[in-house]
Order: structure tokens, then C-alpha cells, then sequence
């Protein structure tokens, strides 16, 4: 029997809804969504959407990138980031969205939506040298529109079994507040004089914890917290401070760990006060430590890397650390034998060392569980 045109659309209705539920079902095995909160080290092109000193979508950034043909798409490094390579390794079906990109609408936002953006920190006042970013404040309004948005997709109560259970929360935030807030000289020498580093850092706490309580009241329930890294080693800091190879800027790296101490009663406050919610603490500090100090015995190919002090891709100063990364810096040849990309930011070959430890190993670097674990809570 022939079918009328209004049949047909009935027909092809119910096997596009069909298959959009079996597809927010289906995901057993794997992650449903994620949704990212934080910097440039994780910012996947929101900021290419802003006005704004800090962005990435210049060549030679994305130049390992395979799903743009290694053409840039506003990551800060030459593949993907370490929120990228979680992503797939849990089983996410794509990448998450950047909020302000304009796919980020209907059923793509089912698989996470990134809201990371460069120069992006935990107070409001981080990064102002950029003209604009997106601090966690305004990134948490933007999920609570996400939330509407799920809600209008799968309805209520679906929606909120889906954000509860089949979705991370990765909050990677708190450099750019002392890289380019309290330890800025030119922004920073007025707040410095005023506050003491215990001050700045009760501050950062208490915006941070009233930022993370807003995400669990929209549902949020499995968390993923990476702490501050050592500041004081990345290429810039060394070149602008005049250092050797194996020397890192100590304040920085002292008011990293100082911070990194208070966080890490934060999450054993949070998962103690907040009934039904796994915060899980990322131990970047120690992790990427390691990578710095043994790089010749990490790496993916060849054995080691070749250096943890020079950037591949910029220029000024003898670990290339002042200039960031763009159209006319020099950039190495062995992008997979370097730690850093650029002044500021690890390379995917180091992304992808990172990642690994966080999805499958031990308490060193990752508790109360790791990510493999956290996703099949």
C-alpha cells in the first residue's frame, strides 16, 4: 500500500526520535556527556567567538589536530586537549561543543558542552589583560542554559537522570588567577600590597566552592577537580625570569601548592556536605612535575622527550617562552619529542601522558577514584 506524504512524515518521525533516544539510552558502556569548565588548557574555540588578546585559531596551533585536518580550531596546542582525549578514551561519541560555537544546539549538546575559555580563571577580575574571556562565573550561567536546554530535549526527568548519572563535570581552573592576576605586576601590584597570598587564596576558595555548589543544584554529581600545576616551570615563566633548564620560579610554585593544599580540603568538604556527589581531585601539580623532571623517560615515540623546558612554537629568550604561538614564530620539527607546545600550554604528546594517568591510574594522581571508575559509578 503506498504511503501518503503525511505518513511519510509520521514514519520519519518516529525513526529520527526513535533513534535519538536509543542513541541517550544506548550509552552503556560509555560516557554520555561532558561538560567542561576552565582555561586555555582546556578551551576547545570559545574564544573565537570573543573579542579578545587570547586567542588560538592562528596557524600553527591544531596543527596535529586530525578532525580539522590540522587546520586550527582555537585549542591552545597542536592536537587535541587533555579534555579531548578523556572524551573518547570514556567512550564519548563526539567532542564537546564550545557553548558559544553555532552547533552548539539540538542533540549535540547531548554529548557535553565546553564552556573553557583562554585566560579564563575563578574570580572575576582574572585575565582582564585579555580584554575578554569567560571567567567560571559566567561559564556556570552559560551551563544553566544547557540545562534548560536538555530539559527541552529529553524532558524533565530523563534529563535529569542523564545529567546525574551519564555525565562529567571537569573543572580545570586557578593558573590565570595568580598567572595573570596575582602575580601580574602591572594589574596586580595595588591587590598584592593590599592582600596577602593566604587572603587571595581564602578568596579563590570561597568563590570556588559557591561556583561548584551551583553546578550540583543543576544536577551536577560527578566531578572531576584538577588542581593547580607548577606555574613556576612553564617556558615563559623561565625565560622571563632568566632561569636555567632545570630551574622553576619558586613563588609561583609556592602559591600553586599553598592553593593546592586548601583545594584539596575543599573536595573532602564538598564530598562530605554534598549527598550523592563524587568530587574527584586530579593531582596536576605532582603529575606534570614528574613528566618535567624524568621527561627522557616519558614520551610516545623514540623513548623520551627531548626537552620540558623549551616551547616548540614561539619565540623570544632561549626557551622560545615570550611570544606566543602563531603565523611567524619558529616551531620544532619534533613536535611529539617536547613537553610544552608554547609558552604556557603542554603538547598533545603530553596531553596525552596526562590523560592516561587520569583515566586509569592510582591515588598519586587521582582519588578518591580515577575517571574510568568515576564514569561507571
Amino acid at each position: 500500500m503506498a504511503l501518503n506524504c503525511y505518513d511519510m512524515l509520521v514514519l520519519l518521525f518516529l525513526i529520527v526520535n526513535t533513534s535519538f533516544y536509543a542513541n541517550v539510552d544506548g550509552q552503556k558502556n560509555g560516557l554520555g556527556a561532558s561538560f567542561i569548565f576552565g582555561d586555555s588548557l582546556v578551551d576547545a574555540g570559545n574564544n573565537n567567538y570573543l573579542s579578545t588578546l587570547s586567542k588560538a585559531n592562528i596557524a600553527p596551533n591544531g596543527i596535529d589536530f586530525k578532525a580539522s585536518g590540522g587546520n586550527p580550531t582555537g585549542r591552545y596546542t597542536n592536537g587535541r586537549t587533555i579534555g579531548d582525549i578523556v572524551g573518547e578514551e570514556l567512550g564519548q561519541p563526539n567532542y564537546a561543543v564550545p557553548f558559544l560555537a553555532p552547533n552548539a544546539t539540538g542533540k549535540n549538546i547531548l554529548s557535553g558542552v565546553n564552556y573553557a575559555s583562554g585566560g579564563g580563571g575563578i574570580m572575576n577580575a582574572t585575565g582582564r589583560i585579555f580584554v575578554n574571556r569567560i571567567g567560571m562565573d559566567v561559564q556556570i550561567d552559560y551551563f544553566s542554559i544547557t540545562r534548560k536546554q536538555i530539559d527541552k530535549l529529553l524532558g524533565e526527568s530523563k534529563a535529569k537522570e542523564y545529567i546525574m548519572k551519564k555525565s562529567i563535570f571537569s573543572i580545570t581552573v586557578g593558573a590565570n588567577d595568580f598567572l595573570n592576576n596575582y602575580l601580574l605586576p602591572v594589574l596586580s601590584i595595588g591587590a598584592r600590597i593590599s592582600q596577602s597570598p593566604d587572603s587571595f587564596i581564602d578568596d579563590m576558595i570561597t568563590h570556588f566552592r559557591a561556583q561548584l555548589t551551583r553546578l550540583y543544584e543543576m544536577d551536577g554529581r560527578k566531578f572531576v577537580i584538577g588542581n593547580v600545576g607548577p606555574i613556576g616551570c612553564i617556558p615563559y615563566q623561565k625565560t622571563i625570569n632568566q632561569l636555567k633548564e632545570d630551574e622553576c620560579v619558586d613563588l609561583a610554585n609556592k602559591l600553586a601548592l599553598q592553593y593546592n593544599g586548601r583545594l584539596k580540603d575543599l573536595v573532602a568538604e564538598l564530598n562530605d556536605n554534598l549527598p550523592g556527589a563524587t568530587f574527584v581531585l586530579a593531582n596536576v601539580y605532582d603529575l606534570v612535575s614528574d613528566v618535567i623532571k624524568n621527561y627522557k623517560k616519558y614520551g610516545n615515540k623514540n623513548a623520551g622527550f627531548r626537552t620540558a623546558s623549551r616551547a616548540c612554537c614561539g619565540n623570544g629568550g632561549q626557551f622560545a617562552g615570550i611570544i606566543p604561538c602563531g603565523p611567524t614564530s619558529s616551531m620544532c620539527s619534533d613536535r611529539y619529542k617536547h613537553v610544552f607546545w608554547d609558552p604556557y600550554h603542554p603538547s598533545e604528546a603530553a596531553n596525552l601522558i596526562l590523560a592516561k594517568q587520569l583515566l586509569d591510574g592510582d591515588n598519586r594522581y587521582i582519588s578518591p577514584v580515577n575517571l574510568r571508575q568515576l564514569r561507571d559509578l
